[in-house]
């Protein structure tokens, strides 16, 4: 099938099923991304480290290539009609490379801005959103004084590469804030330019995914519940359950900062509610989130399918609710003493699996989920951790 102008739709430079979409990067959220083009009759390529990456069983072509990879990526580009990424650490002269070739969606000035989190959150400070308490940490001299003037208890975040937990450290918890301790976190980050951040007292912590068109449509869904173990997302409900007029003004400001920072695609947009009932941009991601992956079972649009809408310049889809849907993440730990019981775990009324096909469980590593749906939030995560509770044979796994 040959790809068409959709003139007809008064939408310039849409593309219709039949051109190929081209993504940066191949792990489980090019995947599902790949799969959700392939339904809609896109070819799809991806760009990845690994040439059995989880989206090389899904796609026609597989680029092997580093992040930083300018060669690779413009051969990714090369005859796509369009390209997006599912990971933000890609490397700007990549990104540019690939923008000389074909639209760039989300873009290349977005993405630099949200993979330093320095940047990031600078401009989140500077154009009005609001923020917790932080400071830019350069050297060990900074982070001594940061302490103190952030309360005693932070968060230090490295600029850039920092990932599920990775390039972090905790400073001020259980009493340890010593300069024996802040010596230690400086050293676990590599001595590189960072973030610290006030740790806060929080009622919950959220997220809100919007979209926007090439077109300049803008659409939100609302609002996932999350729960962090070790800094790695280990359940996720929709709806979040917060005062409707929370949701609101959560979904205003991803809708705000989509369309300030002018992407073409997806932002996840991670929020703290705290205790005094503030609502605080906590982090950004221009490309799909694990807190959306419930958004298959419980959305009228996944997340997937949005990104292929928006990235194509279709008209994007509905994202109302249409059941109360969960997500409990399957980590590299569940394999590490036993191979899961997943047949155990499927005899729970509304559960699905979700594997990756990553080939090397590691602890930490994301390797798949379950999601689920009932008549409450509470009912679908209840169903998916008694899922994993049955797959893993009660074992403690993260």
């Amino acid at each position: 099938m040959t790809a068409l102008s959709a003139s007809t739709l008064g939408r310039p430079n849409t593309l219709l099923p039949g051109g190929t979409l081209a993504i940066l990067g191949g792990g489980q959220l090019g995947r599902m991304t790949a799969m959700a083009a392939r339904t809609m009759g896109f070819r799809v390529r991806v760009m990845d480290p690994e040439p059995a990456c989880p989206a090389s069983f899904v796609v026609d072509e597989t680029i092997v290539g580093r992040w930083d990879d300018a060669d690779a990526a413009r051969r990714l580009a090369c005859g796509a009609d369009a390209v997006t990424l599912e990971i933000e650490q890609i490397g700007v002269d990549a990104l540019a490379a690939v923008a000389r070739l074909a639209p760039l969606r989300p873009g290349v000035e977005p993405v630099r801005i949200i993979q330093d989190k320095i940047l990031q959150k600078t401009w989140l400070a500077e154009n009005g959103f609001p923020v917790g308490p932080f400071r830019i940490i350069g050297s060990e001299a900074d982070l001594r004084a940061a302490v103190p003037a952030l309360g005693g208890r932070i968060f230090l975040k490295i600029g850039r590469g920092g990932y599920d937990g990775r390039g972090q450290a905790r400073i001020g918890f259980e009493g340890r804030a010593g300069d024996e301790v802040i010596t230690m976190a400086w050293k676990a980050i590599g001595a590189h330019p960072a973030i610290a951040e006030q740790a806060l007292e929080l009622d919950c912590e959220i997220s809100v995914m919007a979209a926007r068109s090439p077109s300049g449509e803008v659409r939100t869904f609302p609002a996932a519940r999350n729960h962090h173990e070790n800094q790695i997302l280990a359940w996720s409900i929709l709806p979040a359950g917060v005062p409707a007029e929370l949701e609101s003004r959560a979904e205003s400001l991803a809708a705000e900062m989509i369309t300030k920072l002018g992407i073409e695609g997806l932002l996840c947009a991670e929020m703290f509610v705290t205790r005094g009932g503030e609502l605080l941009v906590n982090e950004l991601a221009p490309r799909p989130h694990n807190s959306y992956h419930q958004s298959e079972r419980g959305c009228v649009t996944s997340q997937f399918e949005q990104l292929v809408r928006a990235v194509c310049n279709l008209p994007l889809g509905e994202t109302s609710l249409i059941t109360p849907a969960a997500i409990v993440n399957l980590l590299g730990d569940v394999w590490l003493d036993a191979e899961p019981d997943f047949s155990a775990a499927l005899t729970i009324p509304g559960v699905r699996l979700h594997i990756y096909e990553k080939h090397t469980p590691r602890a930490g590593r994301k390797m798949g989920h379950l999601s689920a749906t009932g008549i409450t939030a509470d009912e679908a995560l209840s169903r998916v951790l008694e899922a994993k509770r049955l797959a893993t044979g009660n074992r403690p796994v993260a």
